[in-house]
């Protein structure tokens, strides 16, 4: 049996983990969870799973989850904590083998370091640990030689794939993008996008900073960045292409010329459950591709004028340092003011791309520095946010 530590529980991630965990019983044990400010959720999840730990956002929530949990009249309570303490302590509980890392923001990054410093087994579906620290935590992973296996999609296909063959026979990895709610609208319109029509993905349920990033393809570029230290490849062995549809996952070309790619249903449960019982395939409950729906396969290359948001993506990765921190510090500021109405979209890109140019050039040798960088980013990309201000 398996025992799993998870942050962001009550996240989209968080739930199809514990709904992957109800679907296969006896495999896994839930020993620790932290969630946000969800204490109704939280409270349900603890009554079920029974954690000895619950941690949510703050010690407001945590009194209030303390006296949902006490009117269930369950037999025995959790341990219940708050803050980044609490996460830090779940992450690390030492009956864990294996965090699910799934909390929304830099807010996870020092607990899942930690946690992976000290040996445990990483499921990874938080995009900040490696584009903000990817040097460090897989550093320390290697050191302790423990899995970071992948949850998203696209990395998770790429994961499967490589199965197939040595790292020194690959010639390209091949990231998919739907192309998202903007694909076929000209860039000319884009200074009118509202945050509706932004966050109306057109295959995917997701958050909205993650459906967002999606609209401006910074998601894949946080994608090139992790796929980069997932998987040891250069920069320019990275590719993007536009597939519509999101039944393919992700390729992997060989220096053959062959190309493997993983298909599969817009279900997150599966490359949950891919990461949790690795290096096994168990039967999955009701995740299935419909090839009766299966029309037809497109692909259309990037239009990297359109989304520069990719291009500043690559920019960070190639210069390295803490640019990359930067780069999602920038973009979640930035995100955040165009969902409160305060940035107009095509001012995301701008703000990122200022953020960029002002950043210090440093190198990390800490995940304090990391914080540093992240925090300083923030500042920056609120005073150029302001500057914007219509």
């Amino acid at each position: 049996m398996k025992r799993i530590s998870i942050l962001g529980s009550t996240g989209s991630i968080g739930r199809q983990c514990l709904n992957v965990v109800d679907s296969l019983p006896g495999r896994f044990e839930v020993v620790a969870i932290a969630a946000g400010n969800n204490s109704e959720l939280a409270a349900e999840q603890a009554a079920k799973h029974r954690p000895k730990i619950v941690s949510v956002a703050t010690c407001e929530g945590a009194k209030e989850l303390r006296e949902r949990l006490a009117a269930m009249k369950m037999e025995s309570l959790p341990e219940i904590l708050c803050g980044v303490d609490g996460m830090e302590r779940v992450a690390t509980h030492p009956d864990a083998d294996t965090l699910l890392s799934a909390a929304v923001g830099v807010v996870g990054l020092p607990a899942t370091y930690k946690a992976v410093q000290q040996g445990k087994n990483l499921a990874l579906a938080n995009k900040e640990v490696l584009v903000a620290a990817g040097e460090l935590v897989m550093a320390a992973a290697e050191k302790r030689g423990k899995a970071v296996l992948p949850v998203d999609s696209e990395h998770n296909a790429i994961h499967q794939c490589l199965r197939a063959g040595e790292r020194r026979e690959v010639k390209k990895l091949v990231l998919t993008a739907s192309g998202g709610p903007f694909r076929k609208m000209p860039a000319s319109k884009f200074k009118d996008v509202t945050p509706e029509q932004a966050l109306a993905h057109p295959n995917w349920k997701m958050g909205k900073r993650i459906t967002t990033d999606s609209a401006t393809l910074m998601n894949k570029g946080f994608e090139i960045i992790e796929a980069r230290w997932l998987f040891g490849v250069r920069p320019e062995q990275i590719e993007v292409v536009i597939h519509p549809q999101s039944t393919i996952h992700s390729m992997v070309e060989f220096v053959d010329g062959s190309i493997l790619a993983q298909l599969g249903p817009t279900d997150m449960r599966m490359p949950i459950q891919y990461a949790l019982t690795y290096p096994e395939r168990v039967a999955s409950d009701g995740v299935a591709l419909d090839w009766k729906s299966l029309k037809k396969l497109d692909f259309e290359p990037v239009p990297i004028r359109k989304f520069p948001c990719l291009r500043l993506a690559r920019e960070a990765m190639e210069q390295g340092g803490a640019l990359p921190c930067a780069l999602n510090a920038a973009d979640e500021e930035s995100v955040a003011a165009f969902l409160e109405g305060r940035l107009g979209f095509t001012g995301i890109p701008k703000v990122i791309e200022r953020v960029l140019e002002r950043m210090p050039r440093v190198t990390f040798q800490s995940m304090d520095d990391v914080l540093e960088a992240d925090k300083e980013a923030r500042r920056i990309a609120r005073e150029e946010i302001e500057k914007r201000k219509n």
